[in-house]
């Protein structure tokens, strides 16, 4: 039986992920640079960073340093002004908790990452977070969930990571952990060849996880 369920953040328990892509676009073409969803989402896979983008435009670090700071200004006003629920996240969560423990694993900066949850009942649920700050390799490298089992002292099979993205899952499958993976319209497009089980929403989980003996 899944006794551990390690959930990534945006695109799982809140609808984030297009505003942080919506904040990199804006602040790009503000020194000029395109960027086209279906490459943002491309580079997403790798772990890449668009800001590859302008420095391959020749545009000083400097700059591109300050044009940083300004998406990650956009990001946080997307964040208090954007509706980013996710209908039944909270319900999933309180029906799981008397029978698995829950951590946050998550490529969100702990900034970005406690303005989202500022006011929201999510965290409470969870044994601990690891935001990027706690890692040194982000996803697809299986780090983050390496590190996560660590700190429960699980074993692979006795855990489940729940992820939207195709670099969420390599991360998974990399780590020798099962992938449980949300639909979400802007990740739709990613190949999740080798997940588990996929879910229309994180409300499915329940269900799933209470009717599975392993």
């Amino acid at each position: 039986m899944k006794r551990y369920l390690l959930l990534d953040n945006d695109g799982v328990l809140v609808d984030t992920e297009f505003w942080y892509f919506k904040a990199t676009q804006r602040a790009l073409a503000e020194l000029g640079v395109t960027l086209e969803q279906d490459s943002y989402l491309q580079r997403m896979v790798h772990g890449a960073s668009s800001w590859e983008l302008a420095e391959a435009a020749g545009i000083d670090s400097r700059l591109i340093k300050e044009k940083q700071q300004q998406r990650n200004a956009y990001y946080s006003a997307y964040l208090t002004a954007q509706a980013i629920e996710i209908a039944g996240v909270e319900a999933a969560l309180q029906a799981l908790s008397a029978s698995h423990s829950m951590a946050i694993v998550t490529t969100s900066t702990r900034p970005h990452f406690e303005l989202i949850h500022n006011n929201r009942n999510i965290v409470p649920y969870m044994a601990f977070v690891l935001t990027r700050e706690d890692y040194a390799s982000s996803k697809p490298d299986p780090e983050p969930y390496l590190l996560a089992m660590e700190r429960f002292g699980a074993r692979p099979e006795e855990c489940l990571v729940v992820e939207d993205s195709q670099r969420g899952l390599q991360a998974a499958l990399a780590a020798g952990i099962d992938c449980a993976v949300v639909h979400n319209t802007f990740t739709a497009k990613h190949d999740f060849t080798g997940a588990k089980h996929f879910l229309n929403s994180l409300a499915e989980l329940p269900e799933l996880l209470h009717g599975q003996r392993d």
